[in-house]
């Protein structure tokens, strides 16, 4: 089981679209679905017992990761790979967002 939080931030100059991510996930091998909150949502810490990748298709979103001391801000197109178990928060930016995540058994980890 990996214990190591990964950000892959977006490398090209325009944005992702839908397809771009289904795409990107589906050559992964992994099984996602699409979610949205408005903006300023907020998640409080909680964890998970699976593995959690999320990519951001729209706006932004801010992960806190409490235990490591953490805050990572995610835009359009950036990835974030959250071990299982790890706590995290969540605050969504001024323009809501829009996700696709997937979750990953510990032997499977792209």
């Amino acid at each position: 089981m990996t214990t190591q939080v990964r950000v892959i931030r977006w490398q090209r100059a325009d944005p992702p679209d839908e397809a771009a991510l289904d795409r990107l996930l589906t050559e992964a091998g992994l099984q996602f679905y699409r979610w949205s909150n408005g903006p300023g949502d907020v998640y409080n810490a909680h964890s998970h017992p699976y593995h959690k990748v999320i990519y951001v298709a729209r706006g932004s979103i801010t992960f806190g990761l409490p235990q490591r001391q953490m805050q990572i801000e995610l835009l359009a197109g950036d990835r974030l790979d959250l071990p299982a178990g790890e706590s995290h928060s969540a605050v969504v930016g001024p323009q809501g967002v829009v996700c696709w995540e997937a979750h990953l058994q510990e032997n499977n980890t792209p």
